[in-house]
């Protein structure tokens, strides 16, 4: 008597990594399978170089026209009747760990990858939940953005088209996207050409006209910089670019600026966790875009 096919999904063992990915996807975090090594699998063959078209811009997870997970990111889901299905049970089997993809979670993650990243984040960015990693932390935030990584030094930003490893719930509640992260993922104006790694010289010889009546006008203007950097409870990297450009727009044409006031400036920069070289490069960003 000939057997019955069984036509369902089906799963030779149920491991704890398709459970995860079920407990993920219950959560409206769309999980992913990562092989060895952290990586997503590569895309199926008859996917190859993105032959089958894929979504548009590949912006938006879900499933393309082969039936295979495949795009990386883009295969996270979170129906469960996909996770389970044949075609995504060689993928189960092979994995190595679960990763999401937190903007098709309507989240940001803020991965920060050693101490002195995490002494910068609790410094500046508002509490939010934590997840521990092997080498730092995960801070996540609600709301969708841009992933950029190298935002800072050991700083990078997983949201929209990526994909994060999932180590745990956290601690903590979630706290809304701040602007401050967002502003990490707005690029400076680069320079010509490379910044020196020292203080640029004073600017002497300015054509300009001289405004400052009295030395106090000058270092009226100084000490309001120096004040509006000390006093930046966020997008410190912004604020600092911003507060260059200002002083150079009205004191850098006639050449009164010295070292001194410049040191002044760098000096309250670093006192809030900026590097001397991103201060170099600000300054060198901010007298080229005032044409100095």
């Amino acid at each position: 008597m000939t057997q019955p096919t069984d036509t369902r999904p089906v799963l030779d063992t149920v491991n704890s990594h398709l459970r995860t990915a079920l407990h993920l996807a219950a959560a409206g975090l769309p999980p992913l399978p990562l092989r060895a090594g952290k990586v997503p699998f590569g895309n199926c063959r008859a996917c190859s170089r993105n032959a089958c078209g894929g979504r548009p811009n590949m912006k938006t997870p879900g499933p393309c026209a082969c039936p295979h997970p495949c795009h990386g990111w883009a295969a996270a889901d979170t129906d469960p009747a996909v996770l389970r299905s044949r075609e995504w049970a060689w993928a189960w089997r092979e994995a190595a760990a679960v990763a999401y993809h937190p903007g098709g979670a309507g989240s940001t993650i803020l991965d920060l990858d050693n101490a002195e990243a995490i002494t910068w984040a609790r410094a500046t960015l508002p509490e939010t939940r934590t997840v521990p990693t092997t080498r730092g932390e995960h801070w996540i935030y609600q709301g969708v953005m841009q992933s950029v990584n190298g935002v800072r030094p050991g700083v990078d930003i997983k949201s929209l088209m990526a994909y994060a490893r999932w180590l745990g719930h956290g601690t903590g509640a979630i706290a809304p996207l701040p602007d401050a992260v967002r502003a990490l993922a707005v690029k400076e104006p680069a320079p010509a050409r490379r910044a020196p790694q020292t203080l640029t010289a004073p600017l002497r010889g300015g054509q300009g006209e001289c405004r400052h009546r009295t030395p106090a006008y000058l270092e009226r203007g100084i000490a309001m910089a120096e004040q509006r950097i000390t006093e930046a409870r966020s997008a410190v990297h912004a604020t600092v670019y911003r507060t260059f450009l200002a002083v150079l727009s009205t004191h850098g044409g006639c050449g009164c600026l010295t070292d001194t006031h410049i040191a002044r400036l760098f000096t309250a920069a670093q006192a809030k966790g900026e590097t001397a070289r991103h201060c170099t490069d600000a300054w060198t960003n901010a007298r080229t875009r005032v044409g100095l």
